[in-house]
């Protein structure tokens, strides 16, 4: 059975010529897992959020989708509640009430339903999602994780055919994320329901994947099995095949080599591809060779010497007797849980909080002795989590002038800084966006405007709260690219990331944060292969062969060394 049917759908946003979709014809059936993916900007989510016409976006529109048959439009507001689920990528802003127990409830009272079956319901979904330990908390009190537990689950109170879920991870540690995508294929296998995902974490999506579509530039260029989607993009020669879970990137690359041309998506199949590979081959080379980093004592940008912090005078402390130093010119990568402390471990090296015992310096000054001026003058620039927090203007080409302190039409405007915003606007690949409002942009654009706007300060050290989040691949490989060349000016950047495989290839220095406070550092190939959950799926997949690959380039190279 058809679930939706979409025919010549084309859209385009306010004032933009170009369409974010162009002419999409496709077909969900019953019972399908879907995943969608490709580029900031390609149109996933406008094209996901068009699946609901309460969550549709305004602007030019032609074709039509339908729902069962039924053309979406037609659908009134109780159907399209109780049928179509949608969850957002920030739980924060799907989240209505002060209690969980009444955030399960909520939307089956607004469907009207008696309290008998709302009774049953929810408790049917609080045991199915395992929340009855935190049944009748606040919700300020969860975690990111809880937080979007919370969101499917009141969603799958109401019981609806189709789950759509536009990036929910993005803000989900990697335990968090494994976890979740999991309870999203229970409900695919065990109640049946037709789920459409938008994701860029795709090494834990691909596995439970019926069919991967891939969106560029507003169109369908792919859409296929797992395996079939990324032979495509290869053949392509598609830059939207670096994003390809690490598996089947490691088989295009030793194709020449591999007996076996089907590419495994599980760590489990891939170890059992790896031992065949090398089942006629003895095993010399175990290790990629590694620089020592060491942290020069004199030359130190950051430093935090047995500092704690907690909110309320009365609440548990949040950072407990944290030790940190970060040398100029590192990228130090800072991993760990939802709700470890990592984020706060930021504002107080910001100056936003203040520790109440510790001291904090920065290039050897203590926090304290600096004016807001000086601090944040050429300085320290800070990325927040959520982008949308520094956006203030009406339009992409305003925020970026508002950090000159003087209007976009300004005479005051000089040479030096039109050139500077030019040169950003290009490297951040943000000049179609420039007469858009931010918050029209996808979460990745945000995530590059918002990095426009720290770049525009020119900071000796960049404190980067979640930066990946929601970037593409394509654009992964060129922001650490910036990172780098920031790095060879000088400038230190401390990172507090979600993204195991963006640490593990391009930081200098990775960190484990938990319970408040660092607990071991390293450098990444070291970090990574000694940990069991926080490492990379190159890394879990060939441990039982290699000592230290962590990255696909790692498992190529050594493979490649024991192949000659």
């Amino acid at each position: 059975m058809e679930i939706f049917e979409i025919k010549d759908l084309s859209f385009a946003y306010p004032n933009q010529e170009n369409w974010a979709l162009n002419n999409i014809n496709l077909t969900i059936h019953s019972g399908e897992f879907v995943t969608i993916c490709g580029k900031s900007g390609c149109g996933k989510s406008t094209l996901l959020k068009n699946l609901k016409p309460s969550l549709a976006p305004y602007g030019e529109k032609h074709g039509s989708i339908y729902f069962k048959k039924k053309l979406s439009e037609s659908l009134d507001l109780r159907e399209q509640a109780a049928s179509i689920g949608y969850v957002l990528q920030n739980p924060d802003n799907q989240i209505v009430t002060d209690k969980v127990w009444h955030e399960l409830a909520f939307g089956l009272e607004n469907l009207g339903y008696d309290n008998k079956t709302i009774r049953l319901r929810v408790a049917e979904m609080a045991s199915f999602f395992g929340i009855q330990a935190w049944f009748m908390k606040n919700v300020s009190e969860l975690s990111g994780g809880q937080k979007q537990l919370l969101n499917l689950a009141a969603i799958m109170a109401m019981q609806p055919t189709v789950l759509i879920l536009d990036e929910p991870t993005s803000q989900l540690d990697p335990i968090a994320a494994s976890d979740f995508i999991n309870t999203i294929k229970k409900i695919n296998q065990d109640l049946g329901t037709t789920i459409l995902l938008s994701e860029h974490r795709l090494e834990e999506v691909f596995p439970v994947s019926d069919r991967v579509i891939v969106m560029d530039k507003g169109i369908i260029i792919a859409d296929s099995s797992p395996q079939e989607t990324g032979k495509k993009l290869r053949d392509l020669n598609h830059n939207m095949f670096n994003a390809m879970p690490p598996s089947i990137r490691i088989c295009a690359g030793l194709e020449k080599s591999s007996k076996d041309k089907s590419c495994p998506l599980t760590v489990k199949d891939s170890r059992i591809w790896l031992d065949n590979l090398f089942e006629d081959n003895e095993i010399k080379k175990v290790s990629i060779e590694t620089e020592k980093q060491d942290i020069e004592e004199k030359n130190i940008s950051i430093e935090l010497k047995d500092v704690w912090f907690r909110y309320e005078r009365q609440e548990p402390d949040v950072i407990r007797d944290l030790s940190l130093k970060v040398s100029k010119g590192q990228i130090y990568a800072v991993v760990g849980g939802n709700g470890t402390g990592k984020s706060t471990a930021l504002s107080i090296v910001s100056g936003i909080n203040t520790p109440y015992r510790g001291t904090v310096k920065i290039n050897g000054k203590n926090i304290k002795n600096y004016k807001d001026k000086e601090l944040f003058n050429e300085n320290i620039g800070v990325l927040p989590q959520n982008p949308q927090s520094i956006f203030v203007e009406m339009t992409v080409r305003e925020e970026l002038y508002e950090m000159f302190s003087h209007s976009l039409y300004s005479k005051n405007r000089n040479a030096e800084e039109n050139k500077l915003i030019n040169e950003i606007i290009d490297l951040m690949e943000i000049r179609h966006l420039l007469n858009m409002h931010p918050y029209d942009l996808s979460g990745g654009e945000q995530q590059k405007l918002a990095f426009a706007k720290i770049m525009l300060l020119r900071p000796k050290i960049i404190l980067l709260d979640e930066p990946t989040k929601a970037l593409d691949s394509h654009f992964k490989i060129k922001f650490a690219d910036i990172l780098k060349n920031l790095k060879s000016q000088g400038v230190t950047i401390l990172l507090v990331s979600h993204d195991i495989e963006f640490c593990a290839e391009h930081a200098d220095i990775c960190s484990l944060f938990f319970n408040g406070s660092i607990v071991t550092s390293n450098v990444p190939n070291k970090f990574f292969s000694g940990n069991a959950f926080y490492t990379t799926f190159s890394n879990r997949m060939t441990r039982h062969i290699f000592d230290n690959a962590i990255t696909v380039k790692d498992v190529v190279e050594l493979c490649r060394q024991n192949l000659k």
